[in-house]
């Protein structure tokens, strides 16, 4: 039906096909939708690195067509937060298993997630925190500040750190992760990269895209100065015109794909790019279509067992 991206979306996505119990687990969901589909860009999001498998890192590896990026919450650097956050994780498993991500898909984009300000973070943990990001050098990081949640075992925790304090550690976490995302994203540039047009910006004469290393709406934008001449070579519809002015405004949904030469980092978040041609466009689904029947709950206790 024209769609350009796939985002597969969970509380933690890793655990698809769990509940099916017949071996058909995310990695054979995208091997499925590369086969049996021809959208351009396949996404995997919020996945917790219990999940992430070598089979799975080797689908991703093996399929051009499943960008390169992954979204996995770390939480912490702190093991003593961690483990009051119950998290099975501790500082050398994520040392290793980023590692592991990293050899496995090249070029991959990593996103993470974590939180300041829970029960009992010291100063010591936090500044454990920002070290561990540090060494780690994620290409983005979201920080929340924490917050009680009624039915979670963190509720009846007292909450003893400032919300003044909460926040404070958010900004610096946001201050080091810019200068870590800047840095990490130079190695972008200079490249040729196929981009997905998100918008036209006719004023000043901008393609508004995202490149595969950015998720949608939380990695930032690439802009790509249009050509004099697009109207000419690249109608977005009907017959070829030229000049800007000519240009209809792009409709929300399915966009265009163009490639373009990824010239520098702007403000450390977004790109810059020069437009170099009219990207693939491929059919959006194939000739022939499976029937699925969804999977079932076979009883609604089960949600227990797959939840987080």
């Amino acid at each position: 039906q024209g769609a350009r991206e796939l985002n597969l979306v969970a509380q933690d996505l890793a655990h698809y096909g769990r509940d099916r119990r017949d071996g058909f687990a995310l990695p054979e969901l995208l091997e499925t939708l590369v086969k049996e589909t021809s959208i351009p860009w396949i996404r995997n999001l919020y996945l917790y690195s219990a999940g992430i498998t070598p089979r799975l890192l080797d689908v991703i590896a093996a399929n051009p067509r499943i960008v390169r990026y992954l979204d996995t919450p770390m939480q912490h650097g702190s093991d003593a937060v961690l483990a009051r956050m119950r998290r099975p994780e501790r500082q050398r498993t994520i040392r290793e298993k980023v590692r592991m991500y990293r050899d496995a898909v090249p070029d991959l984009a990593m996103r993470t997630t974590v939180i300041v300000g829970f029960p009992g973070e010291t100063e010591d943990d936090f500044n454990t925190l920002l070290d561990f990001l540090e060494e780690i050098q994620f290409d983005r990081v979201g920080v929340f500040t924490y917050s009680p949640q009624e039915g979670t075992r963190a509720n009846d925790m007292f909450d003893d750190v400032p919300q003044s304090l909460k926040n404070e550690r958010q900004e610096r976490v946001q201050e080091l992760q810019r200068a870590i995302t800047g840095e990490r994203y130079e190695r972008f540039t200079g490249r040729e990269a196929e981009l997905l047009v998100t918008g036209i910006d006719k004023v000043n004469g901008y393609f508004e895209c995202r490149a595969p290393w950015q998720a949608d709406d939380i990695d930032g934008v690439t802009m790509v100065r249009i050509p004099d001449d697009f109207g000419a070579t690249f109608p977005m519809g009907g017959a070829p015109q030229r000049g800007l002015a000519s240009l209809p405004v792009l409709q929300p949904g399915p966009g265009a794909l163009i490639d373009a030469h990824v010239d520098h980092v702007v403000d450390d978040y977004d790109f810059q790019a020069t437009f170099l041609r009219v990207g693939s466009s491929p059919s959006a689904v194939p000739s022939v279509r499976v029937s699925r029947a969804l999977p079932m709950m076979a009883h609604p206790s089960s949600v227990s067992s797959f939840g987080r």
